[in-house]
């Protein structure tokens, strides 16, 4: 007597199983609202729900909105600023912290990644407290400043990782044949790690750019792009803020492509 066979093998056809349908419909909720995004953006009607034609009237309407501009060249400067910076200061740091053993290392360790967990609300206040403390006023500055605690952070953990993967006999050679530290650093630490920077300065310069609760906090009379976006929002959702949001997807995912690149070479070195 022959096993009974399910009825779906029976066919020929096998059922996908929950872990499929769960991985589909976790997808199909992150991706589907920016689906929509890009193809109202595209509308030519003035309400985002009515769809007039094909348009790219909001696309150009951009291209003409000056104070979109100033809010973007904000952003770009309190961006690259605080990339610029922290690139430097993490990467000492995440070679001191690979190299020294000192009192406290662990401690020291915890704290110097704790940007990575808090939440931007609890920064955003304890930058603005500090800051009214000193009698510091808001400015560029002040955010840029703010910017740098979490983008530190970041690129540190990034060329951490690199560093695990590194031979330090290459640098103990380079002393063994006559170059001092700082050369070895430089010389033979340094491009080896190259990669690694680069894409944790790529992905710092997503997460600055995209900040809206720091920066609300810390602008002063600066006027970063989220915040602008956000100002225009409240009113409703407008067409060429749908054709915005999807030029800042795009570049978005474009850097954040490149970040993953570098960060895939600086694993096969």
């Amino acid at each position: 007597m022959k096993p009974a066979v399910p009825a779906n093998q029976q066919s020929g056809r096998r059922l996908p199983s929950w872990q499929a349908i769960l991985t589909l419909a976790m997808y199909s909720f992150m991706y589907i609202p920016i689906i929509i995004l890009g193809v109202y953006s595209f509308n030519e009607s003035r309400y985002g729900a009515i769809w007039r034609g094909f348009s790219l009237t909001w696309y150009r309407k951009l291209l003409g909105d000056e104070r979109l501009f100033f809010a973007l060249g904000d952003s770009l400067k309190i961006a690259l600023c605080a990339v610029a910076v922290s690139s430097v200061l993490g990467t000492l740091m995440a070679v001191g912290l690979a190299k020294y053993r000192f009192p406290g290392k662990s401690l020291y360790v915890g704290v110097s990644y704790l940007p990575l967990i808090i939440p931007d609300i609890a920064i955003a206040v304890a930058t603005l407290v500090f800051l009214a403390s000193l009698a510091i006023p808001l400015s560029l500055w002040t955010a840029i400043a703010a910017h740098m605690v979490f983008c530190l952070a970041y690129i540190a953990v990034v060329v951490s990782s690199r560093l695990k993967g590194l031979d330090p006999n290459l640098e103990e050679a380079a002393l063994d044949l006559g170059a001092t530290p700082t050369q070895a650093l430089i010389k033979v630490l340094i491009p080896q790690l190259a990669p690694a920077i680069l894409s944790g300065c790529l992905l710092a310069f997503v997460l600055s750019m995209d900040d809206l609760l720091i920066s609300s906090f810390t602008a002063g009379g600066a006027n970063p792009l989220p915040i602008e976006i956000f100002s225009r929002v409240k009113t409703g959702i407008k067409p060429d803020i749908n054709a915005l949001s999807v030029l800042l997807i795009l570049a978005s995912g474009l850097i954040a492509a490149l970040s993953e690149y570098f960060r895939y070479k600086s694993e096969r070195l």
